[in-house]
């Protein structure tokens, strides 16, 4: 019977299956062998083959993985050597991001981005907590608007408080896989709450002593939107470490430098000091914004080529 996975709890899995009964299913060991980079080789939204079990009620043993269409990884944060399936199967990726109490840092949400890119999943960022923006934020969010729509993203002011731009958002979600995510503090836990005003999720504020959210999800899980489609909460993230892009290919992750790498001198060309490199002379012209080139540089620096 087929059966898609709904939560993952690291030995334990609950699944959904097609005749919509939720089961709590265990893996065959077997699988656990054919990944042994990952700390998780089953993950959130995978589409999965189950047998009951006679001898335990409303349980389930895993005894097929079907193949995935996409997935998001990143690096596991107690193990850097290994990754993490963060969700697999998905439409699209939001990312709730916030420009004060916490601060989410343009970095974050390039990196965001390069790894939705990579795995060829498109991308929303949504800017929550508008009602509390002042002169300062609100500028640098119409800056940052103009700045992802001129490279293809779609960007959008929320506020949870006072539930502004919900709907439109609302909309975006209809019969979709969605993976939310963003770091602790942002408002995901709030936003599915008004999605879902029957999990009532907790939430909590901001840290104060460190500007920082306060983890209040622990494991990811999906869950069912009574209008159409599916969302998955993870974990909040306070950092995204890229896994398996090298240098050479994080340009490719660029929308506007994808489109102009034949352009440049050499095929081997990383943008920074190299002659006749067509980034460096779109960025000259103001075709590629000074920001989101820095963004490049931050991670191509970060990346560890010793690990290739």
């Amino acid at each position: 019977m087929r059966a898609k996975v709904y939560k993952s709890t690291g030995s334990w899995y609950a699944v959904k299956a097609k005749t919509g009964e939720t089961l709590n299913a265990r893996l065959k060991g077997i699988f656990k062998i054919d990944e042994k980079n990952s700390t998780n080789p089953l993950a959130v939204g995978d589409d999965v083959e189950i047998a009951t079990e006679n001898d335990a009620e409303n349980s389930a043993i895993i005894t097929e993985i079907y193949d995935r269409k996409n997935y998001i990884i990143r690096q596991a944060p107690s193990h850097k050597i290994n990754y993490q399936i963060v969700a697999a199967n998905l439409d699209q990726c939001l990312l709730i991001a916030t420009l004060k109490e916490p601060k989410t840092s343009q970095g974050f949400i390039d990196r965001f981005l390069v790894v939705c890119e990579a795995y060829h999943i498109p991308a929303i960022i949504i800017l929550n907590k508008a009602d509390i923006y002042k002169t300062k934020e609100l500028t640098k969010a119409q800056e940052w608007q103009k700045m992802y729509a001129d490279v293809g993203y779609k960007l959008l002011l929320m506020s949870i408080k006072e539930e502004t731009g919900v709907d439109e958002i609302q909309n975006l979600l209809k019969n979709k896989i969605t993976l939310l995510s963003g770091h602790s503090g942002v408002g995901k836990s709030s936003f599915i709450n008004i999605l879902l005003p029957s999990l009532t999720l907790k939430t909590q504020n901001v840290s104060g002593w460190s500007g920082r959210g306060i983890h209040t999800t622990t494991f990811a899980e999906m869950y069912d939107l009574e209008f159409g489609g599916q969302i998955i909460d993870t974990p909040g993230m306070r950092e995204l470490g890229l896994v398996d892009i090298s240098k050479q290919e994080l340009s490719h992750y660029f929308p506007e430098m994808r489109s102009r790498l034949n352009d440049c001198q050499f095929n081997n060309c990383l943008h920074v000091n190299e002659p006749g490199c067509a980034i460096k002379k779109a960025l000259g012209e103001g075709s590629i914004h000074v920001e989101r080139y820095i963004s490049y540089c931050n991670i191509l620096d970060s990346i560890n080529e010793s690990a290739y």
